[in-house]
C-alpha cells in the first residue's frame, strides 16, 4: 500500500457494522487536538480521494491514514489511534510491551472476523429489523 496525501487524520471503517459505528463515534468524541475524518468503508470519496485503500482491505480491519499519509491497518493503527485520544492515552504503552504485537494482532483478527455476531450478541434490540 502506497502513502496517500492527508492533511488531518482520516478513519475508515465498515458503516454497515454496529460496533465499528460505534468505536469510530466514540475516537471522533475522544480525539484530542487535531480533528479527524471518520469515512464509511464504500464511500465514493474513499474511492476517488483514498485510492491506495482497497475496498477489501477496509472490510477486514479499520484503516487510519495519518497527516502526510502513511495507512495503518488494524491492529497497528490501534496504538496510534489510542495514543491520540483524551484521557485513554495512558494505554498506548501496552502496545509496547513484549508479546503484545503477537495479541492484538491476534485479538483484532479473531474480534473483525466475528464483529457481526458479536454486535448481534451486544446489541440484540438495535440490530434486529
Amino acid at each position: 500500500m502506497g502513502t496517500i496525501k492527508e492533511e488531518i487524520p482520516v478513519l475508515i471503517y465498515d458503516k454497515d457494522c454496529l460496533i465499528c459505528r460505534k468505536a469510530a463515534q466514540w475516537v471522533e468524541r475522544n480525539i484530542e487536538g487535531t480533528p479527524l475524518e471518520l469515512l464509511p468503508c464504500h464511500a465514493e470519496v474513499v474511492k476517488d480521494r483514498l485510492p491506495d485503500v482497497e475496498g477489501s482491505a477496509c472490510m477486514k480491519a479499520m484503516q487510519f491514514i495519518l497527516p502526510g499519509g502513511r495507512v495503518l491497518s488494524g491492529e497497528r493503527a490501534l496504538p496510534e489511534i489510542i495514543s491520540r485520544l483524551n484521557r485513554y492515552q495512558w494505554l498506548a504503552c501496552l502496545f509496547k510491551l513484549p508479546g503484545s504485537g503477537i495479541f492484538s494482532r491476534a485479538f483484532y483478527r479473531w474480534f473483525a472476523n466475528r464483529r457481526y455476531r458479536i454486535a448481534r450478541i451486544l446489541f440484540r434490540d438495535k440490530t434486529r429489523n
